[in-house]
């Protein structure tokens, strides 16, 4: 009898060590009986049929999948270098399972074609300034196809865009030839808008004659506020009008 009730015990633990289950608040439990699946069950506490049913974990935490870098040509035939972050998580547990044999292997394999397909559609400035449209573009598709298997891909970031020696010292040079260009044209239009201001101060001098007068009085002010030695008096032509003409009379 001891012998019997210890045999007893044994099988009732090893019943319940076989058929009860504990899932996490984030873990669904895909449940296949005689290999027809039921259903998706948790979290909490699950029990299993020994030998007749068996359960997948499926994880629905948000999974961050570092894209590696993909060697990519560019549409105006760049070679670059470019990796990604995906970001996607499980919404049908039963589809992830049934779909697909490995959703996370197959949405690592298809984030990789697909940024290798629309990265090599864009041109290099396309990829360095329109980073957020190539991010929503490569999220697009890649939910779309996912879709099936029961995964959603939330986000998409292009995490680093590796460029050639050559090609990063030739675009220096552009941005330096940029530069000096906007350098020329904003000391061309100073000098416009000056010149045009001192045309507009003459006119006023040619209409005013006694301006010219008080230029000149503020002049020898700031030039004697410096203590100089040397000061200038500028005569006025006007003075020497009289002379001129008497010499030209007794030429005549």
């Amino acid at each position: 009898m001891p012998i019997s009730f210890a045999f007893i015990v044994f099988l009732i633990v090893a019943f319940l060590a076989a058929s009860i289950r504990v899932l996490n608040e984030y873990e669904r439990g895909v449940i296949f009986r005689l290999g027809r699946i039921i259903k998706a069950k948790g979290p909490g506490l699950i029990i299993l049929i020994p030998i007749i049913d068996k359960m997948k974990k499926v994880d629905l935490r948000t999974v961050t999948l570092d894209v590696p870098p993909q060697d990519i040509i560019t549409r105006d035939n760049v070679s670059v270098k470019v990796s990604a972050v995906v970001y996607f998580r499980v919404l049908d547990p039963v589809a992830a399972v049934v779909e697909v044999m490995d959703f996370y292997f197959a949405t690592s394999q298809l984030a990789q074609t697909t940024l290798r397909s629309v990265c090599g559609q864009a041109e290099l400035d396309t990829l360095l300034s329109e980073r957020d449209q190539i991010n929503t573009k490569i999220q697009n598709i890649l939910d779309l196809d996912t879709e099936p298997w029961g995964v959603k891909v939330s986000k998409v970031e292009v995490k680093e865009i590796d460029l050639p020696d050559e090609m990063k010292r030739a675009m220096a040079k552009q941005a330096e030839a940029e530069r000096e260009r906007r350098s020329k044209i904003i000391n061309a239009e100073g000098e416009y808008q000056a010149a045009q201001k001192l045309a507009d101060a003459a006119e006023i001098i040619g209409r005013v004659p006694a301006a010219l007068q008080l230029r000149y009085l503020q002049t020898l002010r700031e030039v004697s506020a410096e203590n100089n030695s040397t000061t200038l008096f500028p005569i006025p032509i006007d003075l020497f009008k009289p002379f001129v003409r008497g010499f030209e009379n007794e030429k005549t």
